[in-house]
């Protein structure tokens, strides 16, 4: 089982270091960079739309590996997956701005972007998987609940390198200082290779491929025996997507540019929960071994609806201590609670023969509807004046469509897989 977990943590670390890291750059640099034309708010508003348009491409990401992912097999398309992602990455570091090549830049970047999300779109569900498929019952949610821990600790790392470049002299931060945290995902992704490759395929799998089960179509398979929990995974989902967008991507606009604070201010604040929250996603997931998936998750959610207004009122505060407070608490007892359980508590409700194509599809359907959130929330900032009360009442919204949703699946923390 640690072999496994290490080998789901590290490919899963990449995946989200590369994911987050645009969406940090998208928040600080990107609107100078490619929309140099544009004002400062309608700079912000294209960088985070390319931001948005990552997720368009996580559904067919998660589609298509989904569906190989059930007739193949988990490993072999979580290899592919972490190929694309890499790549695309390395990529972004090496792009021409928009005062080299004109349009040219952001069409590059939109592209690479889309082709982010399409290996994300495939890496969350097999990730998980690796590990839930192994699994005892009895710790089911605990070993579950590691893979998730890459995303802190892709946040972590990603903030906290793209924070070290920032401290260097602007001029040369806007001019190559940026690309440094993008070009390093290249020797992240030969790391995570040479682990992933070293792990074997599931026991689940194995058991439905020597009895002849693959599914020759799992997404119409997964319509005719699933419709019901797939749709309301997917409207679970929504409160930790947009709250996780929230909390990071528009937080750090919001802080450095509505309240006039230094970046780094924002970026220690999301160094800070990023720790608190890895720290805290094992414990999450082994109190669902005892108390329940659902249980936790309807938690974390009803959380974010209590959160919604006050998160804002910290920040407001412009204290540099409070403001670090309100990250912290939302990544830790909002998305925290939701995120720990999330891929286990899902992957219970589907067969295993659709399992990867129900996983995948549940989490990246919901990601496309909340990956609008940061463009949704500084549309709803400029409407304000200002005043972040629209975006409150989104957050509070979506949460409580998503508690409502939770409430209406079973508890399967005593359910075997098959």
């Amino acid at each position: 089982m640690k072999t496994v977990a290490v080998g789901s943590f590290m490919g899963s670390m990449l995946e989200w270091y590369d994911f987050y890291l645009y969406g940090t750059a998208a928040a600080l640099v990107f609107a100078k960079l490619f929309f140099p034309d544009f004002s400062a708010l309608g700079g912000t508003l294209a960088a985070f739309a390319t931001f948005g348009a990552g997720f368009f491409t996580r559904p067919l990401g998660g589609l298509i590996f989904g569906h190989y992912g059930d007739k193949l097999g988990r490993k072999s398309i979580l290899v592919l997956t972490l190929l694309i992602m890499g790549v695309s990455t390395l990529l972004i570091g090496l792009l021409p701005t928009y005062d080299s090549v004109g349009y040219w830049a952001p069409t590059m970047l939109v592209a690479l972007r889309l082709l982010q999300g399409l290996g994300l779109g495939g890496e969350y569900g097999g990730a998980a998987l690796m590990v839930i498929e192994h699994a005892p019952k009895s710790k089911r949610g605990f070993w579950g609940s590691l893979p998730q821990i890459g995303s802190p600790a892709g946040l972590l790392l990603a903030t906290g390198i793209f924070t070290l470049c920032s401290l260097l002299p602007e001029d040369q931060f806007m001019s190559w200082g940026w690309r440094l945290p993008f070009v390093l995902s290249a020797l992240l992704l030969g790391v995570g290779l040479f682990i992933r490759l070293r792990v074997q395929e599931t026991p689940e799998f194995e058991a439905v491929k020597s009895e002849g089960k693959e599914s020759a179509m799992p997404l119409k398979d997964l319509v005719k025996h699933h419709p019901r929990s797939t749709g309301l995974a997917v409207v679970s989902r929504l409160a930790d997507a947009a709250a996780s967008n929230i909390f990071n991507a528009f937080a750090l606009a919001y802080i450095s540019q509505q309240l006039k604070l230094p970046d780094t201010i924002a970026l220690t604040g999301v160094i800070i929960a990023s720790a608190v929250q890895l720290g805290l996603l094992p414990l999450f997931g082994k109190l669902s071994d005892r108390w329940g998936r659902r249980q936790l998750y309807a938690t974390g959610a009803a959380f974010t609806c209590l959160y919604a207004f006050p998160f804002f009122w910290l920040l407001n505060t412009g204290s540099t201590p409070l403001i670090w407070l309100a990250i912290t608490i939302g990544f830790s007892l909002c998305t925290g609670l939701m995120f720990s359980v999330q891929p286990t508590f899902f992957a219970e409700i589907f067969r295993p023969e659709v399992r990867y194509t129900g996983l995948s599809v549940a989490y990246q359907i919901s990601a496309l509807l909340a990956g609008v959130t940061p463009f949704i929330a500084t549309s709803l900032l400029e409407f304000g004046d200002g005043s972040p009360w629209g975006v409150s009442v989104y957050l509070f919204v979506i949460a409580a469509l998503s508690f409502l949703s939770i409430l209406r699946l079973a508890t399967t923390k005593d359910d075997t897989l098959a």
